[in-house]
Protein backbone atom coordinates (compact mmCIF):
# COMPACT_ATOMS: atom_id res chain seq x y z
CA UNK A 1 0.00 0.00 0.00
CA UNK A 2 1.35 3.44 -0.92
CA UNK A 3 1.19 5.69 2.17
CA UNK A 4 3.81 8.26 1.12
CA UNK A 5 1.96 11.55 0.38
CA UNK A 6 4.50 12.45 -2.33
CA UNK A 7 3.09 11.57 -5.78
CA UNK A 8 4.87 8.91 -7.79
CA UNK A 9 5.79 9.19 -11.46
CA UNK A 10 3.39 6.32 -12.22
CA UNK A 11 0.58 8.28 -10.53
CA UNK A 12 1.27 11.24 -12.81
CA UNK A 13 1.22 9.05 -15.89
CA UNK A 14 -2.10 7.52 -14.81
CA UNK A 15 -3.54 10.97 -14.10
CA UNK A 16 -2.78 12.03 -17.65
CA UNK A 17 -4.52 9.05 -19.28
CA UNK A 18 -7.63 10.21 -21.14
CA UNK A 19 -6.77 13.87 -20.55
CA UNK A 20 -5.21 16.47 -22.78
CA UNK A 21 -1.79 15.01 -22.10
CA UNK A 22 1.18 16.97 -23.38
CA UNK A 23 4.78 17.42 -22.33
CA UNK A 24 4.16 20.77 -20.62
CA UNK A 25 1.31 19.45 -18.46
CA UNK A 26 3.26 16.35 -17.53
CA UNK A 27 6.45 18.22 -16.61
CA UNK A 28 4.55 20.82 -14.59
CA UNK A 29 2.93 18.06 -12.51
CA UNK A 30 6.20 16.18 -12.32
CA UNK A 31 7.99 19.18 -10.82
CA UNK A 32 6.63 18.04 -7.46
CA UNK A 33 9.03 15.13 -7.75
CA UNK A 34 12.13 17.30 -7.97
CA UNK A 35 13.95 15.69 -5.07
CA UNK A 36 13.18 12.19 -6.31
CA UNK A 37 14.01 12.91 -9.96
CA UNK A 38 16.68 15.64 -10.14
CA UNK A 39 16.32 17.87 -13.19
CA UNK A 40 12.58 17.37 -13.76
CA UNK A 41 11.73 20.79 -12.37
CA UNK A 42 14.41 22.38 -14.53
CA UNK A 43 12.87 20.75 -17.60
CA UNK A 44 9.43 21.98 -16.61
CA UNK A 45 10.80 25.50 -16.17
CA UNK A 46 12.47 25.33 -19.58
CA UNK A 47 9.17 24.32 -21.21
CA UNK A 48 7.06 27.00 -19.50
CA UNK A 49 6.29 30.26 -21.39
CA UNK A 50 8.00 33.36 -19.95
CA UNK A 51 4.66 34.89 -18.91
CA UNK A 52 3.36 31.80 -17.15
CA UNK A 53 4.33 31.52 -13.45
CA UNK A 54 5.11 28.15 -11.85
CA UNK A 55 2.02 26.11 -11.00
CA UNK A 56 1.03 26.50 -7.35
CA UNK A 57 -0.15 23.70 -5.13
CA UNK A 58 -3.88 23.48 -4.51
CA UNK A 59 -5.51 23.29 -1.07
CA UNK A 60 -4.40 20.20 0.78
CA UNK A 61 -1.64 19.44 -1.73
CA UNK A 62 1.95 19.01 -0.60
CA UNK A 63 4.08 22.07 -1.39
CA UNK A 64 6.18 21.88 -4.55
CA UNK A 65 9.81 21.11 -3.74
CA UNK A 66 12.24 23.52 -5.40
CA UNK A 67 16.01 22.90 -5.43
CA UNK A 68 17.91 25.47 -3.41
CA UNK A 69 20.20 26.32 -6.31
CA UNK A 70 17.61 26.49 -9.10
CA UNK A 71 17.64 30.27 -8.91
CA UNK A 72 18.58 31.29 -12.44
CA UNK A 73 15.54 32.38 -14.44
CA UNK A 74 17.97 33.69 -17.01
CA UNK A 75 19.10 30.12 -17.69
CA UNK A 76 15.56 29.03 -18.52
CA UNK A 77 15.22 31.96 -20.90
CA UNK A 78 18.44 30.92 -22.64
CA UNK A 79 17.28 27.33 -22.96
CA UNK A 80 14.07 28.47 -24.62
CA UNK A 81 16.09 30.31 -27.28
CA UNK A 82 15.63 27.53 -29.85
CA UNK A 83 17.22 25.12 -27.37
CA UNK A 84 20.64 26.66 -27.99
CA UNK A 85 22.85 28.07 -25.27
CA UNK A 86 22.84 31.63 -26.60
CA UNK A 87 26.04 33.39 -25.68
CA UNK A 88 27.96 36.51 -26.58
CA UNK A 89 30.67 34.23 -27.98
CA UNK A 90 28.38 33.55 -30.98
CA UNK A 91 28.08 37.23 -31.84
CA UNK A 92 29.16 38.74 -35.12
CA UNK A 93 32.09 40.49 -33.42
CA UNK A 94 33.95 37.17 -33.13
CA UNK A 95 36.26 36.32 -36.01
CA UNK A 96 36.69 32.51 -35.88
CA UNK A 97 39.97 32.75 -37.80
CA UNK A 98 41.43 34.70 -34.88
CA UNK A 99 40.69 31.87 -32.41
CA UNK A 100 43.83 29.76 -32.17
CA UNK A 101 44.07 26.06 -31.35
CA UNK A 102 46.21 24.73 -28.53
CA UNK A 103 46.82 21.24 -27.23
CA UNK A 104 45.52 20.91 -23.67
CA UNK A 105 48.51 19.95 -21.50
CA UNK A 106 47.62 16.70 -19.65
CA UNK A 107 50.53 16.75 -17.17
CA UNK A 108 49.58 16.86 -13.48
CA UNK A 109 50.81 20.16 -11.98
CA UNK A 110 52.62 20.08 -8.62
CA UNK A 111 50.66 20.62 -5.39
CA UNK A 112 51.24 23.79 -3.38
CA UNK A 113 54.42 23.65 -1.30
CA UNK A 114 52.86 25.40 1.69
CA UNK A 115 49.63 23.36 1.89
CA UNK A 116 47.40 26.24 0.70
CA UNK A 117 45.83 26.21 -2.76
CA UNK A 118 44.54 29.72 -3.47
CA UNK A 119 42.33 30.06 -6.57
CA UNK A 120 40.51 33.11 -7.90
CA UNK A 121 38.70 32.18 -11.10
CA UNK A 122 36.33 33.96 -13.46
CA UNK A 123 33.28 32.60 -15.27
CA UNK A 124 33.68 33.74 -18.87
CA UNK A 125 32.04 33.26 -22.27
CA UNK A 126 34.72 32.71 -24.90
CA UNK A 127 35.11 31.04 -28.29
CA UNK A 128 37.28 27.92 -28.03
CA UNK A 129 38.81 26.14 -31.02
CA UNK A 130 38.54 22.38 -30.47
CA UNK A 131 40.10 21.31 -33.80
CA UNK A 132 41.32 22.83 -37.05
CA UNK A 133 37.78 23.21 -38.42
CA UNK A 134 35.63 24.00 -35.39
CA UNK A 135 35.16 26.84 -32.91
CA UNK A 136 32.57 26.51 -30.13
CA UNK A 137 30.86 29.21 -28.05
CA UNK A 138 31.89 28.06 -24.59
CA UNK A 139 30.90 28.91 -21.05
CA UNK A 140 34.12 28.47 -19.10
CA UNK A 141 36.09 28.67 -15.94
CA UNK A 142 39.18 30.72 -16.82
CA UNK A 143 38.55 30.71 -20.56
CA UNK A 144 39.06 27.07 -21.58
CA UNK A 145 37.42 23.63 -21.77
CA UNK A 146 38.00 21.97 -19.40
CA UNK A 147 38.86 24.47 -16.70
CA UNK A 148 42.32 24.44 -15.11
CA UNK A 149 43.68 21.18 -13.71
CA UNK A 150 44.49 21.78 -10.05
CA UNK A 151 46.33 19.62 -7.53
CA UNK A 152 46.61 19.48 -3.75
CA UNK A 153 47.10 16.92 -0.98
CA UNK A 154 44.66 15.49 1.56
CA UNK A 155 44.24 18.03 4.34
CA UNK A 156 45.51 21.01 2.34
CA UNK A 157 43.46 24.19 2.52
CA UNK A 158 41.70 25.17 -0.69
CA UNK A 159 40.70 28.85 -0.77
CA UNK A 160 38.43 29.44 -3.73
CA UNK A 161 36.78 32.55 -5.19
CA UNK A 162 34.57 32.64 -8.27
CA UNK A 163 33.79 35.98 -9.92
CA UNK A 164 31.09 35.98 -12.58
CA UNK A 165 31.91 38.16 -15.59
CA UNK A 166 28.79 37.36 -17.66
CA UNK A 167 25.03 37.89 -17.68
CA UNK A 168 24.09 34.28 -16.86
CA UNK A 169 24.50 33.36 -13.16
CA UNK A 170 27.15 30.72 -12.41
CA UNK A 171 28.48 28.78 -9.43
CA UNK A 172 31.11 26.22 -8.44
CA UNK A 173 30.62 22.70 -7.08
CA UNK A 174 33.78 20.90 -5.94
CA UNK A 175 33.18 17.15 -5.53
CA UNK A 176 36.21 17.04 -3.21
CA UNK A 177 34.63 19.43 -0.70
CA UNK A 178 32.60 18.66 2.40
CA UNK A 179 30.70 21.91 2.77
CA UNK A 180 27.16 23.31 2.87
CA UNK A 181 26.28 23.52 -0.85
CA UNK A 182 23.44 25.99 -0.29
CA UNK A 183 26.01 28.49 0.97
CA UNK A 184 29.25 27.67 -0.86
CA UNK A 185 27.85 26.43 -4.18
CA UNK A 186 25.30 29.21 -4.59
CA UNK A 187 24.85 30.99 -7.91
CA UNK A 188 26.28 34.46 -8.33
CA UNK A 189 25.05 37.12 -10.79
CA UNK A 190 27.21 39.21 -13.07
CA UNK A 191 29.85 41.27 -11.30
CA UNK A 192 29.57 39.42 -8.00
CA UNK A 193 31.75 36.80 -6.32
CA UNK A 194 31.47 33.85 -3.98
CA UNK A 195 34.31 32.70 -1.72
CA UNK A 196 34.67 29.54 0.33
CA UNK A 197 37.34 27.35 1.92
CA UNK A 198 37.58 23.58 2.38
CA UNK A 199 40.07 20.82 3.17
CA UNK A 200 39.81 17.63 1.06
CA UNK A 201 39.32 14.58 3.25
CA UNK A 202 40.04 11.85 0.68
CA UNK A 203 42.56 11.32 -2.08
CA UNK A 204 41.40 10.79 -5.65
CA UNK A 205 40.46 12.36 -8.98
CA UNK A 206 37.56 14.73 -8.29
CA UNK A 207 35.33 16.60 -10.69
CA UNK A 208 34.36 20.24 -10.29
CA UNK A 209 31.60 21.96 -12.25
CA UNK A 210 29.09 24.78 -12.35
CA UNK A 211 26.05 23.76 -10.30
CA UNK A 212 23.59 26.41 -11.47
CA UNK A 213 20.32 25.09 -12.88
CA UNK A 214 19.90 23.54 -15.31
CA UNK A 215 23.16 21.84 -14.38
CA UNK A 216 23.04 19.75 -17.57
CA UNK A 217 23.45 22.88 -19.68
CA UNK A 218 26.23 24.43 -17.62
CA UNK A 219 28.35 21.27 -17.64
CA UNK A 220 27.42 20.56 -21.25
CA UNK A 221 28.52 24.03 -22.33
CA UNK A 222 32.01 23.62 -20.87
CA UNK A 223 31.99 24.50 -17.17
CA UNK A 224 33.85 21.54 -15.66
CA UNK A 225 37.32 20.33 -14.73
CA UNK A 226 39.40 18.23 -12.32
CA UNK A 227 40.83 18.72 -8.84
CA UNK A 228 43.41 16.00 -8.10
CA UNK A 229 43.95 15.20 -4.42
CA UNK A 230 47.08 13.19 -3.66
CA UNK A 231 47.45 11.11 -0.49
CA UNK A 232 49.78 12.56 2.11
CA UNK A 233 51.72 9.27 2.34
CA UNK A 234 52.43 9.46 -1.38
CA UNK A 235 52.23 6.97 -4.25
CA UNK A 236 55.01 5.22 -6.21
CA UNK A 237 56.91 7.71 -8.41
CA UNK A 238 55.24 7.99 -11.83
CA UNK A 239 54.72 10.15 -14.87
CA UNK A 240 51.28 11.56 -14.01
CA UNK A 241 48.61 12.74 -16.44
CA UNK A 242 45.03 13.99 -16.07
CA UNK A 243 42.30 13.07 -18.56
CA UNK A 244 38.90 14.75 -18.22
CA UNK A 245 36.32 13.20 -20.54
CA UNK A 246 33.66 15.61 -21.77
CA UNK A 247 30.87 15.74 -24.35
CA UNK A 248 29.92 18.22 -27.09
CA UNK A 249 26.31 18.79 -28.20
CA UNK A 250 26.46 21.41 -30.92
CA UNK A 251 24.09 23.57 -32.96
CA UNK A 252 24.78 24.50 -36.63
CA UNK A 253 27.43 27.21 -37.14
CA UNK A 254 26.45 30.86 -36.75
CA UNK A 255 29.01 33.43 -37.85
CA UNK A 256 31.49 30.56 -38.02
CA UNK A 257 30.98 29.56 -34.38
CA UNK A 258 28.90 26.66 -33.05
CA UNK A 259 26.76 27.19 -29.94
CA UNK A 260 25.77 24.34 -27.65
CA UNK A 261 22.37 22.68 -28.10
CA UNK A 262 20.36 21.94 -24.95
CA UNK A 263 17.84 19.72 -26.75
CA UNK A 264 20.73 17.52 -27.92
CA UNK A 265 22.01 17.37 -24.33
CA UNK A 266 18.65 15.98 -23.28
CA UNK A 267 18.95 13.32 -25.99
CA UNK A 268 22.37 12.26 -24.57
CA UNK A 269 23.67 11.70 -28.13
CA UNK A 270 26.83 13.83 -28.34
CA UNK A 271 28.41 15.06 -31.56
CA UNK A 272 31.87 14.63 -30.05
CA UNK A 273 33.23 13.02 -26.91
CA UNK A 274 36.85 13.57 -25.96
CA UNK A 275 39.64 13.87 -23.42
CA UNK A 276 40.54 17.38 -22.24
CA UNK A 277 38.26 19.27 -24.57
CA UNK A 278 39.66 18.42 -28.00
CA UNK A 279 38.59 15.32 -29.97
CA UNK A 280 41.55 13.12 -30.82
CA UNK A 281 44.19 15.68 -29.82
CA UNK A 282 46.52 13.05 -28.33
CA UNK A 283 46.42 11.07 -31.58
CA UNK A 284 48.09 13.95 -33.41
CA UNK A 285 50.31 14.89 -30.45
CA UNK A 286 50.79 11.76 -28.27
CA UNK A 287 51.65 11.60 -24.61
CA UNK A 288 55.30 10.51 -24.54
CA UNK A 289 57.10 8.48 -21.85
CA UNK A 290 60.11 6.17 -21.60
CA UNK A 291 60.45 2.40 -21.28
CA UNK A 292 60.51 1.58 -17.58
CA UNK A 293 58.30 4.48 -16.56
CA UNK A 294 55.28 4.00 -14.36
CA UNK A 295 52.40 6.01 -15.85
CA UNK A 296 49.51 7.23 -13.73
CA UNK A 297 46.29 8.42 -15.33
CA UNK A 298 43.93 10.43 -13.13
CA UNK A 299 40.68 10.04 -15.11
CA UNK A 300 37.55 12.14 -14.52
CA UNK A 301 34.32 11.57 -16.47
CA UNK A 302 32.74 15.02 -16.45
CA UNK A 303 29.81 13.93 -18.58
CA UNK A 304 27.39 15.56 -18.38
CA UNK A 305 25.81 12.16 -19.13
CA UNK A 306 28.24 9.41 -20.18
CA UNK A 307 30.81 7.28 -18.34
CA UNK A 308 34.32 6.49 -19.54
CA UNK A 309 35.21 2.81 -19.99
CA UNK A 310 38.95 3.40 -19.75
CA UNK A 311 41.33 1.00 -21.50
CA UNK A 312 44.91 1.06 -22.83
CA UNK A 313 45.36 -1.15 -25.89
CA UNK A 314 48.27 -3.60 -25.47
CA UNK A 315 48.59 -3.05 -21.72
CA UNK A 316 46.94 -3.86 -18.41
CA UNK A 317 46.66 -1.68 -15.34
CA UNK A 318 48.97 -2.62 -12.53
CA UNK A 319 46.65 -0.83 -10.09
CA UNK A 320 43.23 0.79 -10.24
CA UNK A 321 41.89 2.71 -7.26
CA UNK A 322 38.11 2.96 -6.90
CA UNK A 323 38.36 4.91 -3.67
CA UNK A 324 41.09 6.87 -1.97
CA UNK A 325 44.57 5.69 -2.96
CA UNK A 326 46.82 4.06 -1.86
CA UNK A 327 44.49 1.63 -0.01
CA UNK A 328 43.03 -1.50 -1.64
CA UNK A 329 43.90 -1.22 -5.34
CA UNK A 330 42.55 -3.63 -7.94
CA UNK A 331 45.35 -5.49 -9.74
CA UNK A 332 45.76 -6.62 -13.33
CA UNK A 333 42.73 -4.78 -14.74
CA UNK A 334 42.04 -4.52 -18.48
CA UNK A 335 39.20 -1.95 -18.52
CA UNK A 336 37.31 -0.14 -15.81
CA UNK A 337 34.38 2.26 -15.88
CA UNK A 338 34.58 5.79 -14.52
CA UNK A 339 30.99 6.96 -13.91
CA UNK A 340 29.74 10.35 -15.05
CA UNK A 341 30.63 12.72 -12.24
CA UNK A 342 33.31 10.36 -10.90
CA UNK A 343 37.05 9.83 -11.06
CA UNK A 344 39.46 6.89 -10.80
CA UNK A 345 43.22 6.43 -10.71
CA UNK A 346 44.95 4.05 -13.15
CA UNK A 347 48.61 2.90 -12.93
CA UNK A 348 50.50 0.91 -15.53
CA UNK A 349 54.15 -0.11 -16.02
CA UNK A 350 55.59 0.72 -19.43
CA UNK A 351 57.99 -2.18 -19.82
CA UNK A 352 58.00 -2.44 -23.65
CA UNK A 353 58.24 0.25 -26.36
CA UNK A 354 55.43 1.02 -28.77
CA UNK A 355 52.31 3.06 -29.49
CA UNK A 356 49.57 2.24 -27.00
CA UNK A 357 46.14 3.76 -27.69
CA UNK A 358 44.18 4.84 -24.61
CA UNK A 359 40.47 4.92 -25.26
CA UNK A 360 36.93 4.92 -24.01
CA UNK A 361 36.26 1.27 -24.91
CA UNK A 362 32.60 2.06 -25.56
CA UNK A 363 33.73 2.54 -29.14
CA UNK A 364 30.71 4.53 -30.24
CA UNK A 365 32.21 7.17 -27.98
CA UNK A 366 35.86 6.32 -28.55
CA UNK A 367 35.40 6.91 -32.28
CA UNK A 368 33.79 10.30 -31.57
CA UNK A 369 37.11 11.52 -30.17
CA UNK A 370 37.78 9.86 -26.79
CA UNK A 371 41.05 8.30 -27.89
CA UNK A 372 44.77 9.10 -27.75
CA UNK A 373 48.22 7.55 -28.02
CA UNK A 374 50.64 6.77 -25.19
CA UNK A 375 54.02 6.70 -26.97
CA UNK A 376 56.55 4.57 -25.05
CA UNK A 377 60.10 5.20 -26.36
Amino acid sequence: MHNDPTPRLSDLVAANDGAASDRRTFLTRASALTLAIPGVAALAACDRPESQPPASSGPGSPPTQIPDNSNSRLDSAVVRDEHHAATSATGGAVDPSSVTYHRFAPELPPPPADGRLVLHWHAREVPVRINDEMVVAAWTFEGDIPGPIVHCRVGDTVEFTLTNDVAIPHSMDFHAAQIDPKVAFRSVPKGESVTFTFKPKYAGAFMYHCGTAPVLMHIGTGMYGALIVSPREGLPPAKEFVLVQGEYYLAPPKNGVRAFDYEKMLSTLPDHLCFNGRPGQYMKEPIRVKVGDRVRFWVVAAGPSHPCHFHVVGEQFDSVWLGAPPASPLRGVQTFTVPAGGGLVFDLLCDIPGEFPFVNHAFGHGQKGAIGILQVE
